[in-house]
């Protein structure tokens, strides 16, 4: 992989990450498209850019990574065991789900989940408005929603905010608890990724590594920021609409 082929799989990776369309069937078409086979370097560099995706959240949300919200992370531990339970036993078997047709039809499946609820929405004063504002219960249930982005294709970040969604929080405070879940998900797995393949940094290229890492973190950063801002404003109706055409884009080219 040279320096090109890491730019812009860092863009991918920064654009994709966060936004509820899925960065794995993203990294698929970029890897064929680019002609980058799948390889123990490949896995290793991937673990950096989402360490960088990682960094640009926590960057973000600087002001909530303190002592003073101990309750909201709490909360967010606790929507972060049912994913680290059913992850750890089924780790084993989750490559047998890794194909282009699962993630696809995922893909297809999420966005009409998207188009779905967000016809039944509606804004009510009950809502939950700040992700700090979520209760013990919601926050077990948006933990186990988590639990279908085990599945590949269906976005980790898609799956929380639907759970948020469904039980009882806004369009922001959803998405805010997401990507504020992300920083304890995203870091066990990079961690764990990280120790299972650290022998193979050996070989990489540190420059298009660095590159890598370094577009990733500036993407991600704004992806996000503005991604807050569009929420408050829109729906998730052209995330679904866009989720269903790359799931069929994909089929088809694939």
């Amino acid at each position: 992989m040279d320096s090109i082929q890491a730019i812009i799989i860092g863009i991918i990776e920064g654009f994709t990450e966060f936004l509820p369309i899925s960065s794995t069937g993203h990294m698929i078409v970029a890897g064929k498209f680019l002609g980058i086979p799948q390889s123990a370097v490949i896995n290793a560099y991937e673990i950096i850019i989402q360490f960088a995706a990682i960094l640009a959240v926590m960057l973000i949300y600087r002001d909530k990574l303190s002592p003073k919200k101990i309750d909201l992370w709490s909360k967010l531990m606790l929507a972060f065991l049912p994913f680290a339970l059913v992850g750890f036993l089924v780790k084993d078997y989750v490559d047998v789900l890794f194909n282009t047709q699962t993630v696809a039809y995922m893909f297809i499946i999420g966005g009409f989940v998207f188009l779905v609820l967000e016809y039944f929405y509606k804004e009510t004063p009950s809502q939950v408005r700040e992700a700090e504002g979520a209760s013990w219960m919601q926050a077990l249930w948006i933990g186990i929603a988590q639990i279908f982005a085990i599945i590949p294709g269906t976005s980790r970040s898609g799956a929380t905010i639907v759970g948020g969604l469904l039980v009882g929080l806004d369009r922001k405070a959803s998405s805010d608890f997401s990507f504020l879940l992300a920083i304890p998900v995203m870091g066990a797995v990079s961690l764990y990724s990280l120790l299972k393949h650290y022998h193979d940094f050996a070989g990489a290229n540190i420059t298009a590594f660095a590159l890598g890492f370094a577009v990733a973190f500036v993407v991600a950063y704004v992806t996000v920021k503005l991604f807050l801002v569009f929420i408050r404003r829109f729906s998730f109706v052209p995330f679904g609409i866009y989720r269903i055409l790359f799931g069929i884009l994909l089929l088809m080219i694939l």
